[in-house]
């Protein structure tokens, strides 16, 4: 069928008769048996779909010999959903597809009476936006879903290796032979969180049942755990018992495991993830310090948690994701009787002193800087030198700490964050790189996924040194994982948040990746003042069991630099598409084309290099070095050549800033003289400053 057909209409003949045996020997021939590439808007919203979509929607015509007494079973397997399609019988609503983009087997159902004798019609469409899906493989069994889901029967019992006694929260995932989420009969309990091949259960147990056929059910407990795998072929009629044991993989003691950005349905109003759910899915993702941080409001999940007899598992914090129109802003801890700051507020000055005078309120994160929401985008091209970490209409930035991963919010380069925040340290802000998930759902953002390891004892879960955690958070003592851990150590003692004293001329520089067995390391990169000085190739070792969770450890020797530098150590890796922890697209995608990477960063490391005890920023030799220079553009290149690219831009930026007016002639032939590291960071700053100009320029500024 052409491109330019306004509907894609197969003609199915099905004959519905009394007998169920023939009624389902009808049923099996499927209403659409294939998969169908849709695409509602002329946009292509990923590279990995073909150019031209086969349809906009998919619309099925068939034949039945009567209406259906009782309820029947729209089977639908779907692919890559985002945007809101809905599913219409005879142009009634028989509900919608599910907004996840992950391969999903799931069910409606077509109320008694739906049907018509005669032709009939089922429609799948969507309002204009940018989604490329697949849907598919449609089927219509003449029986109730329950029935459908029950041919049967599962029993899965799981536990920690080391520690069978002792019930461990898990998620299971189920997928079908062609490695679809299958839904199931699990509904959600005061124990278990359920959604279409996933069940999170608090307990370690699940009982449950499926349409007879072959599966793979897998458990698994967030980042630190393995993951256990168990295929089965199920018959009608079968009861299946199985008893599956897993085991924390990496070595994360001395590290509690924090997601700052967690919201429910319950109070956020958007998603799906039930307050009780919301609990379960956290214990059961290994998130021992999660921050409550639906939008404008203080909400504590202790009392439901002791409830829900999960209290053990989790020390829970209040917190507010202070939403207003020019950025949203996570804030803890909060005082239980605090008022919420006022989110109406339209300045950042107005905001930080709003939320820092909240009692109790410490952290005060930026989320997802480089989306936009209400219309802001905190570090898009018109507000953000990139180059330099400066806002180019002078907002205070008083937050002390940056998203440089969240999970439910990823970016089209997934390290664009991260060097944000290395621009910003070398601007002279303190800041802590933030791993979050921003997950609102059971399971279509996967709660933990982004998360941030602080140093701090996390021998009691239940009852963590919430102060201890709060104040190493503060300084930097931590690590961001999104499927990788990275550990920094500088002569064998200096650690993230740490300042670097007393070095000889030759530093040791050891960094460890960490991760489970269901990940890969295959880079490691260091960093110093945002500039590669390092990178190696990791190899996984041919017996990965030996040093388990530990995927690479080595040391870097390096001279110590003349001036004060951070050092800060990343891994990275494939993405993760496992379905049991897959890994989400862009949330607000700039281009069609996207990798996804497995990342782990470590905090930084400042190191004393001109040995006067204290730590200085790219920023803070920039304005010795221009206010030295006294307006010679000539002796400020000068005196640049003992120094690296970020100082050199920090200076050329300054030197800018301040100048009345730029010779560009000047300054181009400043820059072919140059050492390289300094005409790097100057030819840098100069194109960024030209930007920002331009982009005042548009705004009228």
């Amino acid at each position: 069928m052409s491109r330019s057909s306004p509907l894609l209409t197969l003609a199915v003949c099905l004959v519905l008769l009394n007998s169920a045996s023939s009624q389902e020997a009808a049923i099996n021939r499927a209403l659409h048996p294939k998969l169908i590439h849709l695409r509602n808007e002329p946009t292509r919203e990923w590279s990995t779909f073909p150019e031209q979509a086969e349809n906009t929607k998919l619309e099925i015509s068939f034949a039945a010999a009567e209406t259906n007494a009782q309820e029947f079973a729209l089977r639908i397997r779907q692919q890559d959903v985002k945007q809101l399609w809905r599913v219409l019988l005879n142009g009634k609503p028989l509900g919608e597809l599910i907004r996840d983009e992950a391969d999903i087997v799931f069910y409606l159902p077509v109320p008694a009476k739906a049907l018509q004798p005669g032709e009939n019609t089922l429609l799948i469409e969507s309002k204009p936006a940018a989604d490329d899906i697949r849907v598919g493989e449609l089927s219509l069994e003449p029986k109730p879903i329950r029935e459908v889901l029950s041919a049967a029967t599962c029993e899965i019992d799981v536990h920690d290796v080391d520690d069978p006694l002792v019930p461990l929260p898990v998620r299971l995932t189920i997928v079908n032979k062609d490695g679809a989420l299958q839904a199931t009969s699990a509904v959600s309990t005061d124990s278990i969180a359920a959604r279409p091949g996933v069940i999170y259960t608090a307990t370690g147990r699940a009982k449950f049942s499926l349409p007879a056929g072959e599966y793979t059910i897998y458990a698994c407990r967030g980042f630190a755990y393995s993951v256990a795998s168990l295929p089965v072929k199920l018959t009608a009629g079968q009861s299946f018992q199985k008893s599956l044991t897993i085991r924390r993989e990496v070595p994360t003691q001395g590290f509690v495991a924090c997601d700052t950005h967690v919201h429910t349905l319950t109070h956020s109003g958007h998603g799906d993830a039930s307050f009780e759910e919301r609990l379960i899915t956290l214990a059961c993702e290994g998130i021992e310090l999660p921050i409550a941080t639906d939008h404008n409001k203080h909400v504590n999940y202790r009392p439901t948690s002791q409830w829900l007899s999960l209290d053990q598992h989790f020390t829970p914090v209040i917190g507010n994701e202070v939403t207003t129109t020019v950025g949203h802003f996570n804030i803890f801890p909060v005082a239980a009787d605090a008022r919420t700051p006022n989110h109406q507020l339209k300045t950042w000055e107005e905001i930080f002193r709003e939320i820092f005078a909240t009692p109790g309120v410490q952290v005060c994160i930026l989320n997802h800087a480089r989306d936009i929401h209400s219309g802001t985008r905190p570090f898009g091209p018109d507000l953000f030198n990139a180059t330099v970490g400066e806002n180019f209409a002078g907002w205070p930035m008083r937050f002390n700490a940056l998203e440089v991963i969240n999970s439910g919010a990823t970016q089209n380069e997934p390290l664009q964050l991260f060097h944000d925040w290395l621009a910003l340290l070398n601007r002279g802000y303190q800041v802590t790189p933030v791993g979050s998930s921003d997950s609102h759902d059971v399971s279509r953002y996967i709660v933990g996924q982004g998360r941030t390891y602080i140093r701090c004892s996390d021998r009691n879960e239940g009852r963590l040194d919430t102060k201890t955690a709060v104040t190493n958070f503060v300084a930097g003592r931590v690590a961001v994982s999104y499927g990788l851990l990275t550990e920094l150590t500088v002569d064998e003692k200096f650690q993230p948040g740490d300042l670097a004293t007393d070095l000889k001329d030759e530093m040791k520089i050891r960094v460890r990746v960490l991760g489970p067995h269901w990940t890969t390391a295959n880079r490691v990169q260091l960093y110093g003042n945002g500039q590669l000085l390092r990178e190696a190739k990791i190899t996984p070792p041919a017996n990965r069991s030996i040093n388990l969770g530990v995927q690479w450890d080595n040391t870097w020797r390096l001279p110590r630099p003349k001036h004060d530098m951070h050092l800060v150590a990343v891994a990275l890796g494939p993405g993760i598409d496992a379905p049991y922890w897959a890994m989400a697209k862009p949330y607000q995608p700039t281009s069609p084309e996207f990798t996804s990477l497995a990342i782990g960063i470590s905090g930084a490391v400042w190191v004393d290099g001109d040995r006067d005890g204290k730590a200085l920023s790219p920023r803070g030799y920039a304005e010795q070095l221009v206010k030295s220079a006294a307006g010679d553009l000539t002796k400020l290149v000068s005196s640049l050549k003992d120094y690296d690219a970020a100082i050199a831009a920090q200076s050329t930026h300054l030197f800018l800033t301040d100048a009345k007016s730029v010779n560009a002639e000047a300054l181009e032939t400043a820059i072919k003289t140059a050492s390289p590291a300094t005409a790097n960071g100057m030819r840098a700053a100069w194109q960024a400053f030209r930007e920002q100009k331009l982009a005042l320029a548009k705004k009228g500024a």
